[in-house]
């Protein structure tokens, strides 16, 4: 061979394995994003701070839709029933990660697939999800949006420093009779603070599960309701048509009028899962990244809900508020 068609010969070469690289550098990968609640169009970053936060952190870690990624979007949209086929129909894709927000949603798709789970979950250790945080092992990793189910005696003291006549007071919750150790947690942590509690379960958060819940309320009396994970906004509204005040998990549901909640942070959580998801698709696998515990918790109170109930807050637990809603 010539000199001149040596060169050429080579530099075709370099200019085949640049493009190669290139193709692999923008090669799209598909995560699914899988919701118990709201519509998937939600789920953007014109969405809620949690989502918000969630894709910037990704695109700071260089991945973007309609880069290197293909977003796909489902919600169950509040129908628990719906998760085991959702999971079904999510896995026949063969996306390249799923995401998944909850406890009942996790252990819904996890059975029937190989493919990298990333889950937000309440205490995963306790409720079953994991055997080790450090090594969870399998497919699924995620992070753990509290510090422990303990974090419902926290949310109790909180309550009780809000509303010191409650004496009795009804926890709801979507089919409560799946997440038995948070029970066990709010019915130890009442017994310890010497108050009486009687639990009101729904299958799904649905008009007509409302309407029943209503009046079991009406019918129990209670002094004041505590509300687990799986409600959509409807259940802010409920509390309030019966003057009942309302402690809630997460910030989401003071920003829609609730009066008070105590949740981990959720720009740290999305970050987090961003950055799992990261990993994953840098080819971790995601049995051995630790399972993240959240460590920044705020407590919200909205006032105008407060004056609306016709209570008056303390002032040492109003200071202790990181947000106070006028």
């Amino acid at each position: 061979m010539r000199r001149r068609d040596f060169n050429i010969s080579l530099l075709l070469a370099g200019t085949a394995m640049r493009r190669l690289r290139a193709e692999e550098q923008t090669k799209q990968r598909r995560i699914a994003i899988v919701t118990g609640l709201g519509k998937p169009e939600n789920i953007s970053e014109a969405g809620s701070a949690f989502w918000r936060a969630f894709f910037v952190e990704l695109r700071k870690l260089g991945h973007f839709e309609g880069g290197d990624l293909v977003v796909q979007r489902y919600s169950a949209e509040g129908h628990p029933g719906r998760y085991l086929d959702l999971a079904r129909e999510v896995v026949s894709l063969s996306p390249d990660i799923i995401f998944v927000t909850g406890n009942q949603l996790a252990r819904a798709f996890r059975p029937l697939s190989v493919i990298p789970i990333v889950a937000t979950m309440g205490d995963p250790l306790t409720t079953g999800m994991v055997e080790s945080l450090a090594r969870p092992g399998g497919s699924l990793t995620g992070v753990s949006a509290d510090a422990g189910i303990e974090i419902w005696g926290k949310r109790l003291q909180l309550f009780k420093e809000a509303v010191p006549w409650m004496n009795k007071f009804a926890y709801v919750g979507v089919q409560l009779e799946r997440i038995g150790a948070t029970r066990y947690a709010i019915e130890s942590a009442a017994k310890r603070l010497g108050l009486s509690v009687i639990s009101l379960s729904v299958e799904e958060p649905s008009t007509e599960e409302y309407r029943r819940l209503s009046g079991a309320l009406a019918e129990e009396t209670p002094d004041a309701v505590v509300v687990t994970e799986g409600f959509g906004a409807g259940i802010v509204q409920l509390p309030a048509k019966q003057r009942l005040p309302a402690m809630y998990p997460s910030r989401f549901y003071t920003d829609l009028g609730g009066l008070m909640s105590y949740g981990s942070d959720v720009t740290e959580t999305a970050r987090q899962i961003a950055n799992d998801m990261h990993q994953i698709l840098g080819g971790v696998r995601p049995g051995d990244i630790p399972i993240y515990q959240a460590t920044k918790f705020e407590l919200v109170i909205n006032l105008k809900t407060a004056g609306a109930l016709g209570l008056t807050l303390p002032q040492p637990l109003l200071a202790l508020a990181d947000e106070v809603i006028e």
